[in-house]
Protein backbone atom coordinates (compact mmCIF):
# COMPACT_ATOMS: atom_id res chain seq x y z
CA UNK A 1 0.00 0.00 0.00
CA UNK A 2 1.35 3.44 -0.91
CA UNK A 3 2.53 5.91 1.69
CA UNK A 4 0.63 9.14 2.23
CA UNK A 5 2.51 12.22 1.05
CA UNK A 6 2.05 14.98 -1.49
CA UNK A 7 3.86 13.11 -4.24
CA UNK A 8 1.84 9.90 -3.99
CA UNK A 9 -1.46 11.78 -3.77
CA UNK A 10 -0.57 14.52 -6.26
CA UNK A 11 -1.40 17.22 -3.70
CA UNK A 12 1.06 19.85 -4.82
CA UNK A 13 -1.06 22.99 -4.82
CA UNK A 14 0.74 25.94 -3.24
CA UNK A 15 -1.29 27.71 -0.55
CA UNK A 16 -0.14 30.92 1.11
CA UNK A 17 0.25 30.35 4.84
CA UNK A 18 -2.46 32.38 6.54
CA UNK A 19 -2.76 30.54 9.84
CA UNK A 20 -0.24 29.84 12.60
CA UNK A 21 -1.37 26.94 14.76
CA UNK A 22 0.08 26.09 18.17
CA UNK A 23 -0.52 22.37 18.50
CA UNK A 24 -0.97 19.54 16.04
CA UNK A 25 -2.92 17.15 18.23
CA UNK A 26 -6.03 15.22 17.35
CA UNK A 27 -8.52 17.93 18.23
CA UNK A 28 -7.12 20.80 16.21
CA UNK A 29 -6.48 18.55 13.22
CA UNK A 30 -10.04 17.19 13.25
CA UNK A 31 -11.64 20.54 14.02
CA UNK A 32 -9.89 23.72 12.89
CA UNK A 33 -7.75 22.21 10.13
CA UNK A 34 -10.74 20.28 8.80
CA UNK A 35 -12.72 23.52 8.73
CA UNK A 36 -9.93 25.33 6.87
CA UNK A 37 -10.04 22.51 4.32
CA UNK A 38 -13.76 23.16 3.84
CA UNK A 39 -13.13 26.91 3.53
CA UNK A 40 -10.50 26.28 0.87
CA UNK A 41 -12.80 24.01 -1.13
CA UNK A 42 -16.01 26.02 -0.87
CA UNK A 43 -14.84 29.65 -0.65
CA UNK A 44 -11.99 31.83 -1.85
CA UNK A 45 -10.20 31.62 1.52
CA UNK A 46 -7.16 29.92 -0.08
CA UNK A 47 -5.17 29.56 3.12
CA UNK A 48 -2.45 27.22 4.33
CA UNK A 49 -1.53 26.35 7.91
CA UNK A 50 1.82 26.28 9.70
CA UNK A 51 1.74 24.03 12.76
CA UNK A 52 4.08 24.80 15.64
CA UNK A 53 5.01 22.26 18.32
CA UNK A 54 4.18 24.13 21.56
CA UNK A 55 5.63 21.60 24.03
CA UNK A 56 8.98 19.85 24.32
CA UNK A 57 7.69 16.28 24.06
CA UNK A 58 7.50 14.69 20.62
CA UNK A 59 8.56 16.14 17.30
CA UNK A 60 5.59 15.69 14.92
CA UNK A 61 7.78 13.40 12.80
CA UNK A 62 4.75 11.55 11.39
CA UNK A 63 3.14 14.81 10.29
CA UNK A 64 6.36 15.89 8.61
CA UNK A 65 6.81 12.49 6.94
CA UNK A 66 3.31 12.77 5.45
CA UNK A 67 3.96 16.34 4.24
CA UNK A 68 1.22 17.61 6.57
CA UNK A 69 -1.42 15.32 5.04
CA UNK A 70 -3.81 13.16 7.05
CA UNK A 71 -7.36 11.85 6.94
CA UNK A 72 -10.27 12.86 9.15
CA UNK A 73 -13.02 10.27 9.68
CA UNK A 74 -16.25 11.75 11.02
CA UNK A 75 -18.87 9.46 12.54
CA UNK A 76 -22.38 10.39 13.52
CA UNK A 77 -25.91 11.07 12.44
CA UNK A 78 -26.47 13.02 9.25
CA UNK A 79 -29.96 13.42 7.79
CA UNK A 80 -31.18 10.70 10.12
CA UNK A 81 -28.60 8.13 9.04
CA UNK A 82 -25.39 6.85 10.57
CA UNK A 83 -22.48 8.07 8.46
CA UNK A 84 -18.70 7.87 8.41
CA UNK A 85 -17.30 10.60 6.17
CA UNK A 86 -13.63 10.58 5.22
CA UNK A 87 -11.76 13.75 4.23
CA UNK A 88 -8.13 14.23 3.25
CA UNK A 89 -6.82 17.42 4.87
CA UNK A 90 -4.28 19.13 2.62
CA UNK A 91 -4.09 22.61 4.14
CA UNK A 92 -1.16 22.01 6.52
CA UNK A 93 1.81 23.38 4.58
CA UNK A 94 4.54 23.62 7.20
CA UNK A 95 5.44 21.93 10.49
CA UNK A 96 7.91 23.63 12.84
CA UNK A 97 9.33 22.43 16.15
CA UNK A 98 10.31 25.62 17.95
CA UNK A 99 12.51 23.62 20.34
CA UNK A 100 14.82 22.57 17.52
CA UNK A 101 13.90 25.13 14.84
CA UNK A 102 13.70 28.39 16.76
CA UNK A 103 14.85 30.60 13.89
CA UNK A 104 12.40 28.92 11.50
CA UNK A 105 9.67 29.63 14.03
CA UNK A 106 10.58 33.32 14.20
CA UNK A 107 10.84 33.50 10.41
CA UNK A 108 7.13 32.72 10.21
CA UNK A 109 6.54 36.15 11.74
CA UNK A 110 7.90 37.71 8.56
CA UNK A 111 5.15 36.19 6.41
CA UNK A 112 2.90 39.05 5.19
CA UNK A 113 0.03 36.64 4.41
CA UNK A 114 -0.18 35.24 7.93
CA UNK A 115 -3.28 36.58 9.65
CA UNK A 116 -4.78 33.99 12.01
CA UNK A 117 -3.36 32.32 15.12
CA UNK A 118 -5.05 29.25 16.60
CA UNK A 119 -4.09 27.31 19.73
CA UNK A 120 -5.17 24.41 21.87
CA UNK A 121 -2.74 23.92 24.73
CA UNK A 122 -5.31 22.54 27.24
CA UNK A 123 -6.79 24.48 30.14
CA UNK A 124 -3.34 24.67 31.75
CA UNK A 125 -1.67 26.16 28.67
CA UNK A 126 -2.62 29.82 28.95
CA UNK A 127 -0.65 31.08 31.92
CA UNK A 128 2.13 33.48 32.86
CA UNK A 129 5.40 32.08 34.20
CA UNK A 130 7.75 34.62 35.73
CA UNK A 131 10.68 32.27 35.11
CA UNK A 132 10.27 32.61 31.33
CA UNK A 133 12.86 34.91 29.78
CA UNK A 134 12.79 36.91 26.55
CA UNK A 135 16.19 35.37 25.77
CA UNK A 136 14.90 31.79 26.06
CA UNK A 137 14.85 29.87 22.77
CA UNK A 138 12.13 28.93 23.51
CA UNK A 139 10.58 29.90 26.85
CA UNK A 140 8.42 27.31 28.58
CA UNK A 141 4.88 28.63 28.30
CA UNK A 142 2.89 29.00 25.08
CA UNK A 143 1.95 32.69 25.72
CA UNK A 144 5.65 33.47 26.20
CA UNK A 145 6.52 31.86 22.87
CA UNK A 146 3.66 33.78 21.27
CA UNK A 147 4.77 37.11 22.75
CA UNK A 148 8.28 36.73 21.32
CA UNK A 149 6.80 35.82 17.93
CA UNK A 150 4.45 38.81 17.95
CA UNK A 151 7.30 41.12 18.98
CA UNK A 152 9.41 39.76 16.12
CA UNK A 153 6.54 40.46 13.73
CA UNK A 154 6.04 43.94 15.16
CA UNK A 155 9.70 44.79 14.63
CA UNK A 156 9.96 43.24 11.17
CA UNK A 157 6.94 45.16 9.82
CA UNK A 158 7.91 48.30 11.77
CA UNK A 159 4.66 48.46 13.72
CA UNK A 160 2.40 48.23 10.64
CA UNK A 161 -1.11 47.89 12.09
CA UNK A 162 -2.24 45.91 9.03
CA UNK A 163 0.14 43.13 10.05
CA UNK A 164 -1.60 42.40 13.33
CA UNK A 165 -3.29 39.03 13.79
CA UNK A 166 -6.65 37.53 14.65
CA UNK A 167 -6.16 35.13 17.55
CA UNK A 168 -8.62 32.28 18.04
CA UNK A 169 -7.62 30.26 21.13
CA UNK A 170 -9.52 26.99 21.56
CA UNK A 171 -8.49 26.25 25.15
CA UNK A 172 -11.53 25.53 27.28
CA UNK A 173 -11.21 28.35 29.79
CA UNK A 174 -13.57 31.24 30.30
CA UNK A 175 -12.83 34.24 28.08
CA UNK A 176 -9.85 32.47 26.56
CA UNK A 177 -9.13 35.36 24.19
CA UNK A 178 -8.97 37.86 27.03
CA UNK A 179 -6.87 35.47 29.11
CA UNK A 180 -4.36 35.01 26.30
CA UNK A 181 -4.10 38.76 25.69
CA UNK A 182 -3.58 39.35 29.41
CA UNK A 183 -0.69 36.86 29.43
CA UNK A 184 0.93 38.43 26.36
CA UNK A 185 0.75 41.89 27.94
CA UNK A 186 2.09 40.50 31.22
CA UNK A 187 5.14 39.12 29.41
CA UNK A 188 5.60 42.42 27.56
CA UNK A 189 5.59 44.21 30.89
CA UNK A 190 7.84 41.67 32.63
CA UNK A 191 10.37 41.83 29.81
CA UNK A 192 10.12 45.62 29.62
CA UNK A 193 9.27 45.64 25.92
CA UNK A 194 8.62 49.08 24.49
CA UNK A 195 5.25 50.76 24.85
CA UNK A 196 4.79 50.98 21.06
CA UNK A 197 4.67 47.18 21.01
CA UNK A 198 2.00 46.95 23.73
CA UNK A 199 -0.01 49.59 21.88
CA UNK A 200 0.30 47.52 18.68
CA UNK A 201 -0.84 44.39 20.57
CA UNK A 202 -3.87 46.27 21.84
CA UNK A 203 -4.90 48.07 18.65
CA UNK A 204 -3.73 45.91 15.74
CA UNK A 205 -4.62 42.42 17.01
CA UNK A 206 -7.97 40.82 17.78
CA UNK A 207 -7.94 38.35 20.68
CA UNK A 208 -11.26 36.56 20.12
CA UNK A 209 -12.73 34.36 22.82
CA UNK A 210 -14.10 31.16 21.31
CA UNK A 211 -16.00 28.05 22.30
CA UNK A 212 -15.34 24.77 20.51
CA UNK A 213 -17.40 21.60 20.47
CA UNK A 214 -16.59 18.31 18.81
CA UNK A 215 -15.75 14.97 20.34
CA UNK A 216 -12.50 13.75 18.79
CA UNK A 217 -11.55 10.19 19.70
CA UNK A 218 -8.20 10.04 17.94
CA UNK A 219 -6.65 7.21 15.95
CA UNK A 220 -9.34 4.59 15.16
CA UNK A 221 -7.08 1.62 15.89
CA UNK A 222 -9.64 -1.16 15.57
CA UNK A 223 -10.81 -0.15 12.10
CA UNK A 224 -7.72 1.64 10.80
CA UNK A 225 -6.80 -1.27 8.55
CA UNK A 226 -10.17 -1.35 6.82
CA UNK A 227 -10.22 2.43 6.45
CA UNK A 228 -6.75 2.48 4.90
CA UNK A 229 -7.66 -0.33 2.52
CA UNK A 230 -10.62 1.73 1.38
CA UNK A 231 -8.50 4.87 1.04
CA UNK A 232 -5.69 3.12 -0.78
CA UNK A 233 -2.88 4.53 1.34
CA UNK A 234 -1.28 4.16 4.76
CA UNK A 235 -2.07 7.00 7.13
CA UNK A 236 -0.35 7.02 10.52
CA UNK A 237 -2.33 10.10 11.51
CA UNK A 238 -5.88 8.97 10.88
CA UNK A 239 -8.09 10.86 13.30
CA UNK A 240 -11.70 10.03 14.08
CA UNK A 241 -14.32 12.27 15.59
CA UNK A 242 -18.04 12.84 15.65
CA UNK A 243 -19.80 14.52 12.74
CA UNK A 244 -21.33 17.11 15.10
CA UNK A 245 -19.29 20.27 15.48
CA UNK A 246 -19.79 23.81 16.77
CA UNK A 247 -17.50 26.83 16.96
CA UNK A 248 -18.80 29.99 18.62
CA UNK A 249 -16.57 33.04 18.12
CA UNK A 250 -16.89 36.33 19.96
CA UNK A 251 -15.32 39.10 17.94
CA UNK A 252 -15.86 42.18 15.79
CA UNK A 253 -17.62 42.07 12.43
CA UNK A 254 -14.27 42.43 10.67
CA UNK A 255 -13.27 38.95 11.84
CA UNK A 256 -16.42 37.40 10.40
CA UNK A 257 -15.71 39.04 7.05
CA UNK A 258 -12.22 37.57 6.91
CA UNK A 259 -13.41 34.05 7.82
CA UNK A 260 -16.14 33.24 5.25
CA UNK A 261 -17.80 30.46 7.26
CA UNK A 262 -21.21 31.88 6.30
CA UNK A 263 -20.60 30.66 2.76
CA UNK A 264 -20.44 27.06 4.00
CA UNK A 265 -22.64 24.69 6.01
CA UNK A 266 -20.16 24.67 8.88
CA UNK A 267 -21.74 25.21 12.28
CA UNK A 268 -19.82 28.38 13.15
CA UNK A 269 -21.50 31.31 14.89
CA UNK A 270 -20.15 34.81 15.49
CA UNK A 271 -21.68 36.36 18.59
CA UNK A 272 -21.30 39.43 20.78
CA UNK A 273 -21.29 37.41 24.01
CA UNK A 274 -20.61 33.69 24.21
CA UNK A 275 -20.94 33.40 27.99
CA UNK A 276 -24.29 31.59 27.88
CA UNK A 277 -23.12 29.24 25.13
CA UNK A 278 -19.98 28.46 27.06
CA UNK A 279 -21.71 27.84 30.37
CA UNK A 280 -24.16 25.35 28.85
CA UNK A 281 -21.48 23.47 26.98
CA UNK A 282 -18.87 23.43 29.73
CA UNK A 283 -21.19 22.44 32.57
CA UNK A 284 -23.04 19.73 30.68
CA UNK A 285 -20.92 18.28 27.86
CA UNK A 286 -17.45 18.82 29.31
CA UNK A 287 -18.64 18.41 32.88
CA UNK A 288 -20.06 15.00 32.00
CA UNK A 289 -16.76 13.93 30.48
CA UNK A 290 -14.73 15.05 33.48
CA UNK A 291 -17.05 13.39 36.00
CA UNK A 292 -17.33 10.21 33.94
CA UNK A 293 -13.61 9.55 33.45
CA UNK A 294 -12.44 8.59 36.96
CA UNK A 295 -15.72 6.88 37.86
CA UNK A 296 -15.83 4.72 34.73
CA UNK A 297 -12.09 4.04 34.70
CA UNK A 298 -12.12 2.81 38.30
CA UNK A 299 -14.99 0.52 37.25
CA UNK A 300 -12.73 -1.12 34.67
CA UNK A 301 -14.16 0.72 31.67
CA UNK A 302 -11.83 2.29 29.11
CA UNK A 303 -14.06 3.93 26.47
CA UNK A 304 -16.89 6.48 26.59
CA UNK A 305 -19.26 4.25 24.60
CA UNK A 306 -18.66 1.39 27.06
CA UNK A 307 -19.46 3.74 29.93
CA UNK A 308 -22.75 4.70 28.29
CA UNK A 309 -23.61 1.03 27.71
CA UNK A 310 -23.12 0.36 31.43
CA UNK A 311 -26.42 1.05 33.21
CA UNK A 312 -24.82 2.01 36.51
CA UNK A 313 -22.35 4.46 34.99
CA UNK A 314 -24.76 5.96 32.43
CA UNK A 315 -27.41 6.44 35.12
CA UNK A 316 -24.86 8.26 37.26
CA UNK A 317 -23.87 10.58 34.39
CA UNK A 318 -27.47 11.30 33.34
CA UNK A 319 -28.53 12.01 36.94
CA UNK A 320 -25.56 14.31 37.48
CA UNK A 321 -26.49 16.33 34.39
CA UNK A 322 -30.25 16.50 34.90
CA UNK A 323 -30.46 16.76 38.67
CA UNK A 324 -27.34 18.80 39.42
CA UNK A 325 -25.63 20.55 36.49
CA UNK A 326 -28.84 21.58 34.70
CA UNK A 327 -30.26 23.11 37.88
CA UNK A 328 -27.47 25.70 37.89
CA UNK A 329 -28.19 26.93 34.35
CA UNK A 330 -30.53 29.83 33.61
CA UNK A 331 -32.31 28.26 30.63
CA UNK A 332 -35.87 26.94 30.17
CA UNK A 333 -36.19 23.33 31.35
CA UNK A 334 -37.06 22.00 27.90
CA UNK A 335 -33.89 23.48 26.40
CA UNK A 336 -31.77 22.02 29.16
CA UNK A 337 -33.34 18.58 28.83
CA UNK A 338 -32.85 18.64 25.06
CA UNK A 339 -29.19 19.63 25.42
CA UNK A 340 -28.58 16.86 27.97
CA UNK A 341 -30.33 14.33 25.72
CA UNK A 342 -28.22 15.37 22.73
CA UNK A 343 -25.02 15.09 24.76
CA UNK A 344 -25.86 11.59 25.97
CA UNK A 345 -26.72 10.54 22.41
CA UNK A 346 -23.37 11.85 21.21
CA UNK A 347 -21.62 9.82 23.90
CA UNK A 348 -23.46 6.72 22.64
CA UNK A 349 -22.22 7.08 19.07
CA UNK A 350 -21.26 3.47 18.22
CA UNK A 351 -18.50 4.47 15.80
CA UNK A 352 -16.54 6.66 18.20
CA UNK A 353 -13.71 5.02 20.13
CA UNK A 354 -13.06 7.75 22.69
CA UNK A 355 -10.59 6.57 25.31
CA UNK A 356 -11.22 7.69 28.86
CA UNK A 357 -7.49 7.93 29.52
CA UNK A 358 -7.16 10.45 26.68
CA UNK A 359 -9.88 12.63 28.22
CA UNK A 360 -8.14 12.39 31.61
CA UNK A 361 -5.32 14.73 30.56
CA UNK A 362 -5.02 17.53 33.16
CA UNK A 363 -8.14 16.33 34.98
CA UNK A 364 -7.55 18.59 37.98
CA UNK A 365 -7.60 21.80 35.95
CA UNK A 366 -10.57 20.42 34.01
CA UNK A 367 -12.44 19.84 37.27
CA UNK A 368 -11.75 23.44 38.26
CA UNK A 369 -13.10 24.78 34.96
CA UNK A 370 -15.94 22.33 34.35
CA UNK A 371 -17.37 21.04 37.63
CA UNK A 372 -16.25 23.20 40.53
CA UNK A 373 -18.41 26.22 39.52
CA UNK A 374 -21.42 23.90 39.25
CA UNK A 375 -20.68 22.37 42.65
CA UNK A 376 -20.47 25.80 44.29
CA UNK A 377 -23.55 27.22 42.54
CA UNK A 378 -25.61 24.15 43.41
CA UNK A 379 -24.54 24.42 47.05
CA UNK A 380 -25.51 28.10 47.11
CA UNK A 381 -28.86 27.53 45.39
CA UNK A 382 -29.94 24.29 47.05
CA UNK A 383 -28.28 24.55 50.44
CA UNK A 384 -26.60 21.15 50.11
CA UNK A 385 -23.76 19.52 48.24
CA UNK A 386 -24.43 17.99 44.79
CA UNK A 387 -23.78 14.37 45.77
CA UNK A 388 -22.96 13.09 42.29
CA UNK A 389 -20.44 15.82 41.53
CA UNK A 390 -18.91 15.24 44.96
CA UNK A 391 -18.72 11.55 44.14
CA UNK A 392 -16.93 12.42 40.88
CA UNK A 393 -14.43 14.52 42.85
CA UNK A 394 -13.91 11.63 45.26
CA UNK A 395 -13.30 9.25 42.37
CA UNK A 396 -10.88 11.75 40.84
CA UNK A 397 -8.81 11.87 44.02
CA UNK A 398 -8.80 8.05 44.13
CA UNK A 399 -7.93 7.95 40.39
CA UNK A 400 -4.92 10.19 41.06
CA UNK A 401 -3.47 7.57 43.36
CA UNK A 402 -2.20 6.20 40.06
CA UNK A 403 -3.25 2.59 40.48
CA UNK A 404 -6.34 0.44 40.82
CA UNK A 405 -6.38 -3.26 41.66
CA UNK A 406 -2.63 -3.47 41.09
CA UNK A 407 -2.85 -1.86 37.65
CA UNK A 408 -0.94 1.36 37.03
CA UNK A 409 -2.96 4.34 35.74
CA UNK A 410 -1.00 6.46 33.21
CA UNK A 411 -1.77 9.86 34.73
CA UNK A 412 -0.96 13.02 32.78
CA UNK A 413 -1.05 16.35 34.57
CA UNK A 414 1.27 19.07 35.82
CA UNK A 415 4.16 17.22 37.46
CA UNK A 416 3.85 19.29 40.64
CA UNK A 417 0.22 18.22 40.95
CA UNK A 418 1.07 14.57 40.38
CA UNK A 419 3.86 14.77 42.97
CA UNK A 420 1.47 16.20 45.57
CA UNK A 421 -1.04 13.39 45.05
CA UNK A 422 1.68 10.74 45.06
CA UNK A 423 3.26 11.96 48.30
CA UNK A 424 -0.06 12.15 50.14
CA UNK A 425 -1.20 8.72 48.99
CA UNK A 426 2.17 7.25 50.08
CA UNK A 427 1.64 8.76 53.54
CA UNK A 428 -1.85 7.26 53.66
CA UNK A 429 -0.64 3.80 52.62
CA UNK A 430 2.06 3.94 55.31
CA UNK A 431 -0.56 4.89 57.92
CA UNK A 432 0.87 8.38 58.43
CA UNK A 433 -2.51 9.85 57.44
CA UNK A 434 -6.08 8.75 57.96
CA UNK A 435 -8.41 8.91 54.99
CA UNK A 436 -10.02 12.03 56.38
CA UNK A 437 -6.61 13.64 56.86
CA UNK A 438 -5.67 12.67 53.31
CA UNK A 439 -8.84 14.29 51.98
CA UNK A 440 -8.27 17.36 54.16
CA UNK A 441 -4.70 17.73 52.93
CA UNK A 442 -5.50 17.33 49.25
CA UNK A 443 -8.68 19.42 49.19
CA UNK A 444 -6.96 22.28 51.00
CA UNK A 445 -4.03 22.38 48.59
CA UNK A 446 -4.32 25.57 46.56
CA UNK A 447 -1.59 24.39 44.19
CA UNK A 448 -4.06 21.82 42.89
CA UNK A 449 -7.45 23.57 43.04
CA UNK A 450 -6.42 27.27 43.10
CA UNK A 451 -8.48 27.63 46.29
CA UNK A 452 -9.04 25.85 49.59
CA UNK A 453 -11.93 23.45 48.99
CA UNK A 454 -12.14 22.49 52.66
CA UNK A 455 -13.99 25.77 53.19
CA UNK A 456 -17.01 24.13 51.52
CA UNK A 457 -18.96 22.72 54.47
CA UNK A 458 -19.13 18.97 54.56
CA UNK A 459 -16.91 18.34 51.54
CA UNK A 460 -14.00 16.73 53.38
CA UNK A 461 -16.30 14.31 55.20
CA UNK A 462 -18.24 13.40 52.06
CA UNK A 463 -15.12 12.84 49.97
CA UNK A 464 -13.40 10.70 52.58
CA UNK A 465 -16.52 8.53 53.06
CA UNK A 466 -16.90 8.11 49.30
CA UNK A 467 -13.27 7.06 48.83
CA UNK A 468 -13.64 4.61 51.71
CA UNK A 469 -16.69 3.02 50.05
CA UNK A 470 -14.94 2.93 46.65
CA UNK A 471 -12.02 0.99 48.12
CA UNK A 472 -14.06 -1.28 50.38
CA UNK A 473 -17.05 -2.03 48.15
CA UNK A 474 -15.87 -1.18 44.66
CA UNK A 475 -17.04 1.79 42.67
CA UNK A 476 -20.17 0.15 41.27
CA UNK A 477 -21.51 -0.71 44.70
CA UNK A 478 -20.55 2.74 45.96
CA UNK A 479 -22.52 4.25 43.07
CA UNK A 480 -25.55 2.14 43.85
CA UNK A 481 -25.58 3.49 47.37
CA UNK A 482 -28.41 5.98 47.05
CA UNK A 483 -26.90 8.27 49.63
CA UNK A 484 -23.84 8.98 47.46
CA UNK A 485 -22.53 10.95 50.42
CA UNK A 486 -22.98 14.64 49.78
Amino acid sequence: MRSLNRKTTNQNQDLPIKMLQFGGGNFLRAFVDWMVEVLNKETNFNGGIAIVKPTIGGDYSELKAQDGLYTVVLDGIKNGELVAEKSLVTSVRKVVNCYTEWEAYLDLAKNPDLRFIVSNTTEAGIKFNEEDSFEDKPPTEFPAKLTIWLHHRFQYFKGDTSKGCILLPCELIENNGDALKKCVLAYADSWQLDSDFTEWIDSANHFCSTLVDRIVSGYPKERAGNIQEELGYEDELLVAGEYYHSWVIQGPDAVQKELPFSQTDLNVAFVNDLALYREMKVRILNGAHTAMVPVAYLAGIRFVKEAMDDKTISSYVASLLLEEAAKTLDFPDDIKRKFVSDVLDRFRNPLLKHQLISISLNSTSKFIARLLPTLKDYYTNEGRLPKRIVFGLSALIRFYKGEIDGESIPLKDDQKVLDIFASQWIKYDSNELTLKELSQSLLSNTSIWKEDLTKIDGLVESVSRNIDEIDKKGIRQALKNERLHG
